[in-house]
């Protein structure tokens, strides 16, 4: 009988890692999401512990907190020496709540919305090209109707504005501007920063009633009433308030282009000469090769919004094509760029 004749199975050339990735972090990721609910960066910001220590504290078993502080351990966010877990300085500036970056109040926001990025719900806006997020529609519609869902949102996204608010003035020239309009302007977390950092700056945050109650909240709590204040207005409808800025922070990105080409023309149209615009935002590379997390902002978007990320190409795009010139694209912090332009 001869010999069975051995069959070459070509090997891919590519390992698999990137395949596990994306399952591990499935599975991964929402540890972060538990061990914050469970106040484990809480505990662990009065001093370092061991796994028994931490078990008995918060009375879970060893198995499920080891796969948790093990897999916050990969990521970054705790530290293990001589059996102690500790924060590292990623968890210290974000994740205590007596830190002025803390990003708490956003993994908040997610966690009590998590049926929007299950498989299911996000397979289903894919499919519909509708958001899923309060049952599906519109979520500034929910707001206007819903006082305190709009609150809760504000504050989720002021956890994530205000390191962002420290950066981006920093990359501007604003030492001319007397007035910035905060166009959905939310907590109030980027005019704060503005203010801060240009000393002759005023500002004046446009949005919902029950968001500038909010943002009236943070502004005293940073002792800049004298110089912030709100208007309640809707930005689609009501009159822009004259100013030398306008300034948009995660607004393009909750629209389709054709509600992104409105707002910058009624900026154009509403500023003087010389009056400046920044779009404050996570960009696609202008190939849209990239990078993942503006991708990733896309698919968060499609469960809350109508809503993409854009390049800073596409919305330089949009600046030229209503009128505005000197157009520059600026790194700022993290993931965040602008996108500035001004009225000739």
């Amino acid at each position: 009988m001869d010999q069975e004749k051995f069959v070459d199975i070509p090997r891919p050339r590519i390992d698999d890692r990137p395949l596990w990735d994306v399952m591990f972090g499935v599975f991964g990721n929402p540890a972060l999401l538990i061990a914050h609910r469970l106040k484990v960066f809480t505990l662990l910001g009065q001093g370092a512990r061991t796994l028994p220590d931490i078990c008995n504290t918060l009375n879970i078993k060893t198995r499920p907190a080891e796969a948790m502080l093990t897999t916050a351990t990969a990521l970054g966010f705790l530290s293990l020496h001589d059996g102690h877990y500790a924060l590292t300085p990623l968890s210290e500036d974000y994740l205590l709540e007596k830190s002025p970056s803390y990003f708490g109040f956003f993994w908040d926001m997610m966690i009590d919305n998590s049926e929007v990025f299950s498989y299911a719900s996000l397979e289903k806006a894919v499919l519909t090209d509708c958001p899923q997020a309060y049952g599906g529609g519109d979520i500034y519609k929910s707001h206007e109707e819903q006082a305190e869902l709009a609150r809760r949102f504000t504050r989720g996204m002021h956890s994530i504005s205000m390191t962002l608010a420290t950066a981006w003035p920093n990359a501007v020239d604003l030492s001319g501007i007397k007035l910035m309009l905060d166009i959905g302007g939310g907590s109030g977390a980027h005019s704060i920063g503005a203010a801060l950092r240009w000393n002759d700056l005023k500002a004046l945050i446009l949005d919902l009633e029950p968001i500038c109650e909010v943002a009236q909240e943070f502004v005293i709590r940073y002792g800049l009433q004298d110089r912030i204040g709100t208007q309640v207005a809707d930005m689609w409808n009501d009159p822009f308030p004259e100013a030398d800025l306008h300034f948009y922070s995660n607004i393009y990105h909750d629209w389709p282009p054709e509600k992104c080409h409105f707002l910058t023309e009624k900026s154009f149209r509403c500023l003087e000469p010389g009056g400046r615009i920044i779009i404050h935002d996570v960009l696609y590379n202008d190939d849209k090769t990239g990078p993942f997390a503006p991708a990733a902002y896309s698919m968060l978007m499609m469960g809350w919004t109508e809503g993409k990320s854009y390049s800073g190409l596409e919305l330089s795009g949009m600046l030229k094509g209503a009128g505005f010139h000197d157009i520059e694209v600026h790194p700022t912090f993290g993931y965040y760029s602008i996108v500035t332009a001004l009225k000739p």
